[in-house]
């Protein structure tokens, strides 16, 4: 449990007890609720603290984009969702959906694997790993039935997790026809050959992926500038594609 806390990791989402606040802890201002949270965490960095509905505790964002709670004297914090059970909505994703909101305009789609379908009038963003499951899996049913939709795919490989996806993602790259490559190993199974040794923007990807704060793969992002992880399925996607 101390190691979760000092560690501040979302992942873990357990909640810590929280004690009552006392009401000179819910008036403190946010220069001095930093100060309170750095020096209980003095190698997180705060980005932003911000009031809740519960009173006394605040939100607090920390570097890479992570949520936490706590009281204004840093004291006591719990990881995890924050539900606002009258609205029957998460605060925690309605800020987690903010921090994460891309500008797809910015986007270096020069980079990407470019399909279109059909008019290809609506736009999606996909970070992917040639050796990621979960990408196949979305190749194969989640943008199976996409049409009028112009699809950028940025290779993404999780070299941590899929060794080999390095080299396979510099061969399609490489390839004379990269979308042809892609589409023939992830839909149609067929094994990979040819260079590794061309130029390829494949460091340019990687850096901006981290910028962005993208652990893992699929990675959707939509020209709304909702970036949604995971394979979703094609109904998902289309409701996202409309979506303003």
């Amino acid at each position: 449990m101390k190691q979760h806390l000092k560690t501040l990791a979302l992942a873990s989402s357990v909640l810590m007890t929280l004690a009552a606040c006392s009401q000179a802890a819910s008036t403190s201002n946010t220069d001095e609720i930093k100060q309170a949270f750095e020096k209980q965490f003095p190698n997180r960095k705060v980005n932003t603290i911000t009031p809740t509905p519960v009173a006394g505790i605040y939100e607090i964002v920390v570097e890479g984009k992570q949520v936490v709670y706590s009281t204004a004297d840093a004291n006591y914090l719990f990881v995890g969702d924050l539900i606002d059970a009258t609205k029957k909505e998460s605060l925690t994703e309605k800020t987690t959906a903010e921090l994460n909101k891309v500008d797809f305009n910015n986007l270096p789609l020069q980079h990407a694997i470019k399909e279109v379908r059909g008019n290809g009038q609506r736009k999606l963003a996909i970070f992917s790993d040639p050796d990621c499951p979960f990408c196949k899996k979305l190749e194969h049913e989640g943008l199976k039935d996409l049409n009028n939709v112009t699809i950028y795919t940025f290779l993404y490989p999780l070299t941590e997790l899929h060794p080999d996806a390095m080299r396979k993602s510099q061969q399609i790259m490489c390839s004379a026809n990269p979308l042809k490559a892609w589409n023939s190993f992830m839909r149609e199974g067929k094994a990979l050959s040819g260079a590794t040794n061309c130029s390829t923007p494949l460091a340019e990807i990687q850096a901006l992926g981290n910028k962005l704060g993208i652990r893992g793969t699929p990675a959707l992002i939509f020209s709304s500038g909702q970036l949604i992880p995971g394979a979703i399925d094609g109904a998902q996607i289309e409701q996202l594609l409309s979506s303003k």
